[in-house]
């Protein structure tokens, strides 16, 4: 065998490899740019408080930030920057990218949290941000459920005219209950609100059909309850049966639904349920 004929065969497989190597790296890079994209940011629900809705925005990675909007005339008021994100170059940008993750109220602070369970408190009227220690306040307490408001109480906040006149009310835990209330098989929520002006406490009912909102308190009268539930100190949610036996009947033929159950400890309690028409009161203790 030649010198030349040697070098051909030793080139071939030699080239072969060579191949193969580009081929699989060719086939690795889209792969590896794919897995270095950052999946989409999370939506935030907006927090409304006074007239004033709160949003934290994500069209910009470089920094978190919120806004600030008058509910009624759609202005924004102001913004600030909550967090900046430090971009090393050499790195895909986007994967640096760090957003808010939830809005909540707390004490005339709002508490906003990272994507990286990193929270920071703004002071609404000095507009300074510190980073929170949660160790700092260990008890817990119904604002901090501002971050789970359910997706059909913010519906009714953002798109319905209810935050006109209505602020989220956190003076007792839970501030919200599910359930099926007027007992057409969809999951209304029910949670405590307060009328802006008279400062009087009630209990908004949306229907998870139909986004309908009902208000019971909060200047709307109904039975002895009146119209301001400053009394009511607990609350929860009874199936039909337990209803029925709760309001002293052997059948449950004017409860289409499950019922509120709401009470002044050691003293008045009552029920609020769904006649067909409209929520009706049933007195059970004085």
């Amino acid at each position: 065998m030649s010198a030349n004929d040697h070098h051909k065969h030793v080139g071939k497989p030699a080239a072969i490899v060579a191949r193969v190597v580009f081929t699989l790296i060719a086939l690795a890079l889209p792969l590896c740019s794919a897995l270095s994209k950052r999946i989409a940011p999370p939506t935030v629900t907006p927090v409304i408080h006074e007239g004033v809705r709160y949003v934290a925005p994500t069209d910009d990675g470089r920094r978190a930030y919120v806004e600030v909007w008058d509910v009624q005339t759609n202005k924004r008021l102001w913004e600030l920057t909550v967090f900046t994100n430090r971009i090393d170059p050499k790195l895909e940008e986007d994967v640096q990218w760090v957003f808010i993750k939830s809005l909540s109220l707390r004490d005339g602070m709002l508490m906003v949290t990272s994507e990286r369970g990193k929270t920071y408190q703004v002071d609404l009227k000095t507009k300074t941000v510190t980073q929170f220690d949660a160790a700092q306040s260990a008890a817990p307490d119904a604002a901090a459920q501002g971050h789970e408001i359910p997706q059909a109480v913010a519906r009714a906040i953002t798109n319905g005219s209810l935050s006109k006149q209505y602020d989220l009310s956190f003076r007792m835990n839970p501030f919200y209950l599910r359930g099926d209330f007027n007992g057409d098989g969809n999951t209304d929520v029910a949670f405590l609100v307060q009328h802006r002006s008279t400062r009087k406490i009630g209990i908004a009912i949306v229907h998870g059909a139909t986004d309908k909102v009902i208000i019971l308190g909060a200047g709307v009268a109904i039975g002895n309850g009146g119209d301001d539930f400053e009394w009511m100190d607990s609350w929860r949610v009874l199936s039909k049966d337990s209803a029925a036996r709760e309001g002293g009947k052997t059948n449950a033929p004017d409860f289409r639904g499950e019922a509120l159950f709401v009470e002044k400890s050691e003293a008045a309690s009552a029920l609020i349920y769904w006649n067909g028409k409209r929520y009706v009161w049933s007195q059970q203790g004085d």
